[in-house]
């Protein structure tokens, strides 16, 4: 970020709280093949803390995206990342049953989560009584941001049964979407088609939540043949309240969110990762009701800047 976007982004963050990070805590998963692995981070201060649910890209896990989890944990969040089935830790064979579905597995997962906070409250020391339930969050990376959509609205074809369920869910209240797929159909690369069949047909008109939506401008992924304009469409193809911040020159790694040392961060830049870190912080804040003088000056940072990292537009 230029000074100028750091000091307008800075209104209203406190100093980092020490933070505390369990893991894993293993939920019981019937019908899942084996136990869902678990991280909850958590300011070590602070009472009613609202909650982040993330869901990680194709591969990782939950020992990655520390430059969100950390910031926001420090910031008064808590932060609740699964691992996914599709894990790299996890090993799944592609031949496995289970691998045509692993986009619904991976709802599963973070309804299991939503389900058992309790267990997972109880399992961080010094956490009990201090969320706020009524403030819940669900965000996510490439993949995770489609399984993050799931529960904002977002529908899509179960290449098993043929439907397209409403997986939504009512306890969350706001969600952060990060390089998430847009449209299928004719927009789909062959490779895409023939092995991702869960981007085949997501319908975005059900996705009413509020939501942010972020994309780099230089996002080629090999997906899409529309190029990085396919990663704003569940920003335009949604109703209600949403945002779009559009990162000028970040790739998929959006600056390198993955992780502090992530091989596969294309586009190292650890300005447009404290900018991220910084709007995604405030327009949480504003979403889930705590307070919007954040994100207004989120936004009239980058409008103001003389040499802005990315624009910011809502509906």
């Amino acid at each position: 970020m230029t000074a100028s976007d750091a000091a307008a982004t800075d209104v209203a963050i406190t100093a980092p709280a020490p933070i505390v990070s369990v893991k894993p805590v293993v939920l019981e998963a019937p019908g899942r093949g084996e136990g869902l692995r678990v991280r909850i981070s958590a300011p070590t201060t602070g009472s009613e803390l609202p909650i982040i649910v993330f869901s990680h890209g194709f591969g990782s896990s939950l020992n990655g995206y520390d430059p969100l989890a950390d910031f926001w944990a420090a910031h008064g969040f808590v932060v609740i990342q699964p691992t996914h089935l599709d894990s790299r830790t996890v090993g799944l064979p592609q031949d496995d049953l289970r691998t045509p579905r692993l986009w619904r597995f991976r709802v599963q997962d973070m309804k299991r989560i939503l389900d058992q906070l309790d267990l997972l409250e109880a399992a961080v020391p010094g956490l009990s009584g201090r969320l706020d339930r009524s403030r819940i969050a669900a965000a996510g990376h490439s993949f995770g941001g489609q399984t993050a959509g799931n529960l904002l609205g977002l529908r899509v074809l179960d290449p098993v049964s043929k439907h397209a369920e409403d997986l939504s869910d009512s306890r969350i209240k706001a969600g952060v979407l990060l390089a998430t797929a847009g449209r299928g159909g004719a927009d789909l690369t062959p490779f895409a088609a023939e092995n991702l069949p869960w981007l085949k047909g997501p319908d975005f008109t059900h996705m009413t939540t509020p939501t942010l939506v972020i994309a780099g401008d230089k996002d080629e992924l090999p997906l899409s043949v529309r190029g990085p304009e396919w990663l704003t469409d569940p920003y335009h193809l949604s109703p209600g309240r949403k945002s779009l911040l559009t990162l000028f020159g970040a790739e998929h790694s959006l600056g390198g969110i993955a992780g502090y040392e992530v091989r596969e961060t294309t586009d190292e830049n650890p300005e447009r990762v404290a900018l991220i870190q910084r709007v995604t912080w405030a327009y949480l804040r504003h979403a889930l009701g705590i307070e919007d003088t954040s994100w207004t000056a989120a936004q009239k940072a980058l409008t103001g800047s003389i040499a802005p990292m990315g624009r910011i537009e809502s509906k």
